[in-house]
């Protein structure tokens, strides 16, 4: 399941030995005012929300994994002396406190150690920290929708998950994924089949709308159609296509900054091509605009590149509206490989 801040996605899936397979994928939109910067604001709207889905999709199913976002979530690469890995879980804690900006014993902790460090002293850890406040509030919403809480992890790392699945791991490639949502976008950095980097970046399709309703006096609901129109091609004021060309330079710039923090945080490390995915990537001219300001090459990811689709429930045009919004929600159905250390 995938909670975000335009529309709640649960899909249902198969796992066996011959692969993963869809059975079933259902979407709708996030009540208003109900989901924050990754924080559930309105637990009892979300809940409604998640039921009608599971009411729509006739599943009997109860065990979910769903995905964290946003500022409650820190994931951040760290380097700590070298110890046997089996007193790292104790050890980490102390660690953590120097990088983690929230009240260490509000907070809920995963590592994951990398199995290469740049020094034989040292190690190097992917540490992630989640407040109890958000980790409580996905909790409930989900127990109180009638399911059970089986996995819940970080929405960076379902994009990474569902990205090995369908197109393996890059021996000789750093790959950066990014999955462009309404308010956020999730960016990922992975090298050799391990996620090095993971952050959330603020920018997403609202960025557009807000500034076509600025820009034209608009209501934010007009500005959206005027938005997906000229994404869609259709004819659309010429005043729209100057201020979608400003906001694509106002993302790319969000964008190449955070490669810049990436580089200078984990010792030069560039992508040498970056795959793309989300609802907001369809906005006119992004990828062309992030490619120039950036010097990566873009590709188009497809979530359906390796998993199956069950043929006698969901049809290829239904596979095509929903690849853009799947991924999130595909990815976090597998387990996650960091180790949890919730106190």
């Amino acid at each position: 399941m995938d909670i975000g801040s335009s529309s709640i996605k649960i899909a249902e899936v198969d796992v066996s030995r011959s692969g993963i397979t869809l059975n079933s994928f259902s979407l709708i939109p996030t009540p208003a005012n109900s989901v924050g910067t990754g924080d559930l604001t309105d637990i009892g709207s979300v809940k409604m929300a998640i039921q009608a889905l599971l009411s729509e999709m006739k599943t009997k199913r109860r065990n979910v994994c769903t995905g964290m976002w946003g500022t409650a979530v820190i994931v951040k690469k760290i380097t700590i002396p070298q110890m046997d890995k089996k007193v790292v879980k104790n050890q980490l804690r102390f660690e953590a406190e120097q990088y983690i900006p929230f009240d260490i014993n509000n907070v809920s902790l995963a590592y994951h150690i990398l199995p290469v460090s740049q020094s034989p002293d040292t190690m190097e850890v992917i540490l992630v920290a989640a407040q109890n406040e958000l980790v409580s509030q996905y909790t409930q919403v989900i127990q109180a929708s009638g399911l059970k809480p089986a996995i819940i992890d970080v929405s960076g790392f379902a994009l990474a998950n569902v990205f090995e699945v369908n197109y393996g791991k890059f021996r000789n490639e750093i790959i950066g994924v990014l999955n462009f949502g309404a308010n956020i976008t999730n960016f990922v950095v992975v090298q050799a089949g391990e996620v090095v980097f993971c952050r959330d970046i603020p920018v997403g399709g609202s960025n557009y709308s807000n500034e076509i309703s600025k820009v034209l006096g608009i209501s934010l609901q007009e500005a959206e159609g005027l938005k997906i129109n000229s994404s869609s091609k259709k004819d659309t004021p010429a005043e729209i296509h100057s201020v979608m060309a400003a906001t694509n330079d106002q993302v790319s710039e969000e964008i190449r900054n955070s490669l810049e923090f990436l580089s200078a945080s984990t010792n030069g490390i560039v992508p040498n091509r970056c795959f793309y995915t989300g609802g907001s990537a369809q906005n006119f001219g992004m990828i062309d605009a992030l490619g120039r300001a950036t010097g990566i090459p873009f590709e188009e990811m497809n979530p359906f590149h390796k998993i199956k689709v069950n043929s006698n429930k969901i049809s290829p045009s239904y596979i095509q509206q929903i690849m853009p919004f799947s991924s999130i929600a595909l990815g976090s159905g597998f387990e996650s490989w960091v180790t949890h250390d919730s106190r």
